[in-house]
């Protein structure tokens, strides 16, 4: 049941610079998300492609399956990249390669709305705002509360739960409750996991770009690793997520957003 709106894009700016302490700010915050947003519907259309094929596939294609073969390998100088040991029959698109055929279609509008609007609570996680003209910084140690504070600045802003549901629920590859208390976050304890498939692609879209100070990319391979930190689960669930979604270039966008990649 809808019990709020679904805002537009003009509403979405609004909401941004409602709580943009200073333009540094927002451009740094509303730039990933527009970044994320245009990652997410790519992802979307290429889902959307596949689920259109699916009764033209043959039974054994890897699209099927949901198994490529994705192994990560090292040249002569340890740099690593993705190898796909089944070859999809899906040609790429969008910058995309690989990926698995959805239950359904997913909705691309409502990926974009959410990538627009998945981190909004990182302006309250400020430690300097840029309102003194000094360089932003984060809360290091609060910063994972961002997708909760997010997600209660939309509601409260009379956003729909469908779409504050982003802001909750991005976090890494997702926090499990189980994680919140062993770890000790400083969060209730709570799973806040993706709850649609339309979340979970913003929340992978995520994975490839940084609002470090200046903002970057990450390729596929250098996620590996950073999920690779929190653990060996962590690090198999963005390898799964990979497989359902496909691997992603990241050098035009690069290119297209003018930033540097972390490989």
């Amino acid at each position: 049941m809808t019990t709020g709106y679904i805002p537009t894009l003009a509403q979405v700016d609004e909401l941004h610079r409602k709580i943009a302490q200073s333009q540094a700010a927002y451009d740094l915050i509303h730039g990933h998300c527009v970044v994320v947003a245009d990652i997410a519907r790519r992802m979307a259309r290429r889902q959307n492609a596949l689920f259109t094929r699916r009764c033209t596939l043959p039974d054994d294609a890897p699209e099927k399956a949901g198994d490529f073969g994705l192994r990560l390998t090292q040249d002569g100088n340890g740099s690593e990249s993705f190898g796909i040991l089944r070859i999809p029959s899906v040609p790429s698109s969008d910058g995309l390669t690989g990926g698995t055929v959805p239950p359904r279609l997913i909705d691309e509008h409502l990926v974009v709305i959410g990538g627009l609007l998945h981190d909004i609570g990182t302006y309250f996680l400020l430690k300097q705002d840029g309102s003194d003209g000094g360089p932003l910084k984060f809360d290091g140690p609060n910063y994972v509360r961002h997708g909760l504070k997010g997600y209660e600045y939309l509601l409260n802003e009379g956003v729909d739960e469908s779409i504050a549901q982003f802001a909750r629920n991005h976090t890494g590859v997702g926090l499990t409750k189980e994680t919140v208390e062993s770890q000790g976050l400083p969060l209730p304890p709570a799973d806040y996991v993706p709850m649609n498939l339309e979340q979970e692609v913003v929340m992978v879209a995520d994975k490839y770009n940084s609002k470090s100070i200046p903002p970057k990319f990450l390729t596929a391979e250098a996620y590996t690793r950073k999920a690779a930190r929190f653990g060996e689960s962590n690090r198999r669930e963005w390898l799964r997520l990979l497989e359902r979604y496909g691997v992603l270039d990241v050098t035009p966008l690069a290119e297209q957003y003018h930033m540097r990649i972390a490989e």
